[in-house]
């Protein structure tokens, strides 16, 4: 039997039309389902990091990045565990404002969640949290049973534990190795 857990996956490339299609075609060949996913721009100018996470086995993971790597508008893409990075969600809540106004409860949820609140108006109050899935979750839950109109969770955000982009090392040994090149 496999062992399974979650990975998370961050794919370094410029802003290419089509690769979200051809890297997300890698998982459903593979018959992964990838469980979040946010693009966005990097600390690198021109570089947007993907950050995929998916449950699967160790040998698969390792495949499936090898695989997303190939990809032509892939400069790097790396996986990793938990442990090896830190992580949040955002997650909106939208309640009807008579359960804010009502009572105090939806407010002791706030506090309790260290959630914060957005927006309120005459109809509705949209609560905002930032924190790991079962935190959103756990708000959600308390939520429900008082009217909880929408909720939207954002995939997961993610940075390395490490002091620096692993592609910043990748970027500093291609200019080196142009600079040696231009120098013969």
């Amino acid at each position: 039997m496999m062992n399974k857990k979650l990975y998370t996956i961050n794919v370094y490339s410029e802003n290419m039309a089509g690769l979200l299609n051809q890297v997300t075609t890698i998982f459903t060949r593979r018959q992964l389902n990838i469980e979040t996913l946010s693009v966005s721009a990097s600390s690198i100018e021109g570089i947007h990091k993907y950050t995929i996470t998916v449950h699967t086995d160790a040998s698969t993971i390792e495949k499936v990045t090898k695989q997303i790597e190939k990809r032509i508008d892939v400069m790097q893409a790396h996986y990793y565990t938990d442990d090896q990075i830190i992580f949040q969600e955002v997650a909106l809540y939208k309640v009807p404002a008579l359960s804010l106004l009502g009572s105090n409860q939806v407010e002791k949820l706030v506090r309790k969640h260290n959630a914060r609140i957005l927006e309120v108006n005459q109809t509705y109050a949209v609560i905002e949290l930032t924190g790991h899935p079962e935190e959103t979750q756990a708000l959600y839950d308390e939520l429900m049973p008082m009217g909880l109109w929408q909720f939207v969770r954002s995939g997961r955000i993610a940075i390395t534990k490490s002091p620096v982009e692993r592609l910043s090392n990748f970027l500093a040994l291609v200019e080196s190795r142009k600079g040696k090149n231009g120098a013969e």
